[in-house]
Parts: C-alpha cells; sequence; structure tokens
C-alpha cells in the first residue's frame, strides 16, 4: 500500500519525529532503557505492585500541579476512598479521574493489552473517560470573553474552539480530524499494513525518541478544547510502557515535567519554554526540511528525556530495598505509637510481599497477644495492608507516611 504524501496543511506538523540521532540523543535513549530495566528489580512483586499505587498518587498531583491545582496528596487519598467535599467536588473529580485511568493503563500493560497510544480513538477515549460525570463547571470553557461547552472525547469541530495558547495558533478546528489522523500516521507504534515506513514500527530506541516527539506534537494540534495537557501525560505514560520503558509502573513523567531539572521557580518553568521553543518555525536552510524547527524539536525532546532519566534516577535510589529497609526502620522509630517491634513486621513484608497474620509471632518474636497487638497497630496506621479481612497482609504507603518514608517525593 502505499502512502500518498501529506497535504501541505498537515505538513505543518513536520518534521514529527527525529530520524537521525545526534548530540546527547544516544546515549540518553541507552541510558533509559538500563535504567528502566533496573527500576525495582530487587523488590518483590507484590511490593511493587502497592508502590505503584503510590507513583500513581504522586502523578495525579503533580499532573494538577501543572495545571494550577494544587491538591494534597492526602485528599487526592481520601477522594479515592470515597470521600467527598461539596466545595472541592471538582478537584476530587479529576484526581481520581486521573488515578483510575493512570491504573487502567498500567493494568492494560500489564496483560499485555495496551491499545496503540497514538490511536485516536485510544486518546478519546482518555479524554472522554477523564471528564465522566464532570460537572457543568468543569465542561464549560471561557476563552476571549466567549464560552461553550465541551463534549468528552470529542475534538474541537467548531470554529469557536480554535485557540490561541501564547504565541502558537494551533491548526484549526475543522481540520482535527485530518491532524489526528496525521498525528497516528506519524506516530503508531502498532502501524497498520502498508504503513511501517510512517509509524515508528517496533524498534525500542524509536519509541523512546517517538514518545518525546510526540508528547509535544500532540500538545502543538491541542485536539480537544481543554484537558489536552492530562491526556499527554496519560498517553505519554502509555508509550513509555509501549517502549518498555513503563518499569511497571514505577515511574512517571508528571514529576519530572512539573519540577523541571533545576531547582525551585527556574525548573518549574523549562516545561512551558521547552515547549514554545519546539513550536517555533523552521529558522533556515539549516534547520531541517519540514515547516517547524528542527533544532527546537531535538531541544525538547533531549529535555524530555533527561526528565526521564532524572526521574528513573530517582525513583532507583527511593525504591533501593536496603535504603527503604533503613526509613522503615527510622519511621518506627520517630512514631510515638509504634512499638519497636514493628520495624520487623514491615521490613519482612518489604522482602517477602506480604505474610500471613499468624506468622506476626515469629517475626516479632512477641508472645502471641503481643504480636496481634503490633500488628494490629500496624493495619490501623494503613502501614500493612490486606484484601481481604483475615487474608496476608503486605507493604502499605499511607501519605502521612511520605515524608519519612520517601523524602522529596512532593513538591
Amino acid at each position: 500500500m502505499q502512502i500518498e504524501s501529506a497535504p501541505e496543511s498537515l505538513s505543518r506538523m513536520e518534521p514529527a519525529r527525529i530520524d537521525t540521532l545526534s548530540g546527547d540523543l544516544p546515549d540518553l535513549v541507552a541510558e533509559l532503557s538500563a535504567s528502566a530495566q533496573a527500576l525495582g528489580r530487587s523488590l518483590h512483586p507484590r511490593t511493587a505492585a502497592n508502590l505503584a499505587d503510590l507513583v500513581r498518587l504522586m502523578n495525579t498531583y503533580y499532573s494538577n500541579l501543572i495545571e494550577g491545582h494544587n491538591t494534597r496528596p492526602r485528599d487526592i487519598e481520601r477522594a479515592l476512598a470515597g470521600a467527598r467535599d461539596e466545595g472541592q467536588r471538582d478537584l476530587q473529580q479529576e484526581a481520581v479521574a486521573h488515578y483510575r485511568l493512570q491504573e487502567r493503563i498500567d493494568g492494560q500493560a500489564a496483560e499485555g493489552e495496551l491499545p496503540d497510544p497514538a490511536d485516536p480513538d485510544f486518546l478519546r477515549a482518555l479524554h472522554r473517560d477523564f471528564y465522566h460525570g464532570a460537572s457543568e463547571e468543569m465542561l464549560t470553557i471561557r476563552h476571549r470573553g466567549r464560552s461553550f461547552q465541551m463534549t468528552p472525547g470529542q475534538w474541537r469541530s467548531r470554529a469557536e474552539e480554535d485557540v490561541e495558547i501564547g504565541n502558537h495558533l494551533p491548526p484549526p478546528s475543522a481540520q482535527m480530524d485530518a491532524f489526528m489522523d496525521y498525528f497516528h500516521l506519524r506516530f503508531a507504534f502498532e502501524p497498520a499494513p502498508g504503513r511501517v515506513m510512517h509509524g515508528v514500527g517496533p524498534g525500542k530506541a524509536k519509541r523512546i525518541l517517538a514518545m518525546a516527539t510526540a508528547h509535544h506534537r500532540f500538545n502543538w494540534i491541542h485536539p480537544f478544547p481543554d484537558g489536552n495537557g492530562r491526556v499527554s501525560r496519560l498517553m505519554s505514560h502509555a508509550m513509555a510502557h509501549k517502549a518498555g520503558i513503563g518499569a511497571h509502573g514505577l515511574w512517571s513523567i508528571s514529576r519530572g515535567l512539573a519540577r523541571g531539572l533545576q531547582p525551585g521557580l527556574e525548573g518549574r518553568q523549562e516545561y512551558k519554554q521547552h515547549m514554545a521553543w519546539a513550536d517555533e518555525v523552521r529558522q533556515g536552510d539549516r534547520d531541517g526540511r519540514g515547516h517547524l524547527s528542527l533544532k527546537g524539536l531535538e531541544l525538547f525532546a533531549t529535555w524530555f528525556l533527561r526528565v526521564c532519566l532524572d526521574q528513573l534516577d530517582y525513583m532507583a535510589g527511593l525504591f533501593e530495598i536496603e535504603a527503604l529497609s533503613k526509613r522503615l526502620e527510622r519511621h518506627v522509630a520517630l512514631s510515638e505509637t509504634l512499638p519497636s517491634e514493628s520495624t520487623r513486621l514491615l521490613q519482612e513484608a518489604l522482602i517477602r510481599g506480604e505474610f500471613d497474620r499468624g506468622e506476626a509471632e515469629r517475626i516479632t518474636q512477641l508472645p502471641e497477644r503481643s504480636a496481634r497487638r503490633v500488628l494490629k497497630h500496624l493495619t490501623d496506621q494503613g502501614l500493612l495492608g490486606s484484601d481481604t479481612p483475615k487474608g496476608p497482609v503486605s507493604l502499605r504507603f499511607p501519605s502521612n507516611t511520605l515524608e519519612t518514608l520517601f523524602p522529596r517525593l512532593y513538591a
């Protein structure tokens, strides 16, 4: 099957991909692959799964922060447990929706059932499900003195939905179907027969690099009236899984995009700066052959992959089993309510993944009644939990433990 060249209007998105690796990109791709393989390798699968729950909570927090919504981890945790605060309804809605969608992506990846993240149907489903049950206020878009209701899961389609983002004017609403089909053509991780030359294909290095460039070009198109940033971050998370660097959900990109590489305010401004540089049009004959700047795209991709590597390395330090074991011991020592024998139960769960409740006496070397009392302290505080009332217990990570167990995890 021969694919015709893209019309001029669609070629405005080119270059969509970086075909020749240069500068730091080859090393970054190789280091990302190696770091993702190592992350969590020493952890028991059950402990790793519970830590992935923590990462989803963290990712929700930082994705909200990028949107200017400073929701505390404790509030997100309460919303996930079903607590409702009418004054915070919309914030709770978006937090729960983001967490559940990332949970679904992680589950699909684990089962080998994750769809192509560049598929328009997948992206529309993310948007539709994120806004499922949203209030009228959440769906109301206000732009330059006018307002309209957004329909979840539908691209921009009317002239009134055309927007301007900083100095960037995305393609017109009437062309969203065409641009998103072209986006899929250029970034398909599972290209249709006859389109292999145009899609990303199965190569790991190509997929890692495409994760970076697709993130920018999706936001450059700005296909939805609102919610594009959230969908793009979930898309990038799914692409990391498809590229083989998802590390079972033990890291994600939102923390890095929110914080950047430099400390403080300077780092927090990096994301928007690099996105804007990649919006630039071609700067002379030596700046690629497309409408947009190849140099700007290379700068963005290099920064984006450095952020990914920084997050992988940071999570590897947090989740290193010996260091985490020592932080569990320190948490118990600082607690005013936990007996010192609690450390033995926590470290046992860390190493083995889970243990039967009846083993508490052996592990703590306390009389049966005392051992049960220590175990109850830990389950009451949420540090140990189980799927059934009398089932085996595993290590959990409630939000009130994060300062000692995972320092600097949150802003």
